[in-house]
């Protein structure tokens, strides 16, 4: 029997997940709690529509001849790692279709399971949110120490890896910031993109129908300008 999982939601030609046009899985459940989260209504685990991995991979199948030679599938959420052996079976299945798997993850998890996933992923979109432990605690429910160990496994492993980053004025957009994406940027040869994205606030009104407080509700949205310099600047590292 084909493993099983919870998706969330199923975008077909997804163009901003991952290289090319994309067949985006948004998984169900979320291990984290960042106060700048878009998908509220992804956290809660054991919800949404249960797919096998060999039925999801058909039906990304019926959108290949759209991917070109850069698209393929990309898993999201939620976070993704939580579901990681049906992921697996996922993406196993999409390679025996000849299609591409990126992971779209904030790399809070490292397990075995993790792992084997991982040995089947083409590239990893990876979220480092915050330059300090501190910030990491207060705004999104782990330590800086776990993705920074996902990246060392990336490295090691010859992981392709975009690194992506938020951008929340008066939290990450300063100097601090900029270094320190530069530094993990310049250690991990895996690493070949840099995405810094404008912080939205688009997602309040999924917090309003949910009853659930945006904690960030109180921030601005940075200016396109700003983001783009600090992008120009990190990419300098690029190997």
């Amino acid at each position: 029997m084909s493993a099983m999982g919870w998706v969330h939601s199923i975008q077909t030609m997804g163009t901003l997940d991952g290289p090319g046009v994309r067949f985006v899985v948004f998984t169900q459940g979320c291990n984290l709690r960042c106060g700048c989260c878009h998908n509220p209504d992804t956290w809660e685990c054991n919800k949404g529509t249960a797919y096998g991995a060999e039925e999801l991979a058909n039906k990304a199948a019926r959108y290949r001849e759209y991917f070109g030679e850069r698209g393929g599938v990309t898993v999201s959420g939620g976070e993704p790692l939580l579901q990681a052996a049906f992921v697996q079976a996922f993406f196993d299945a999409c390679h025996q279709k000849g299609m591409n798997t990126c992971l779209d993850t904030s790399g809070s998890i490292l397990t075995d399971e993790v792992r084997a996933l991982l040995s089947v992923t083409d590239r990893v979109l990876l979220d480092i949110k915050y330059p300090t432990d501190e910030q990491y605690r207060a705004y999104v429910g782990c330590g800086l120490e776990a993705p920074l160990a996902f990246l060392a496994y990336l490295n090691e492993q010859g992981i392709a890896t975009t690194l992506r980053q938020v951008i929340i004025p008066t939290l990450n957009d300063n100097e601090q910031n900029v270094a320190f994406l530069k530094e993990l940027v310049a250690a991990h040869p895996c690493i070949d993109t840099v995405e810094l994205l404008p912080f939205k606030k688009i997602c309040t009104v999924k917090y309003e129908q949910l009853g659930l407080p945006f904690r960030f509700e109180g921030y601005d949205e940075p200016s396109a300008a700003m983001v783009k310099e600090m992008q120009n600047r990190v990419q300098e590292s690029l190997h």
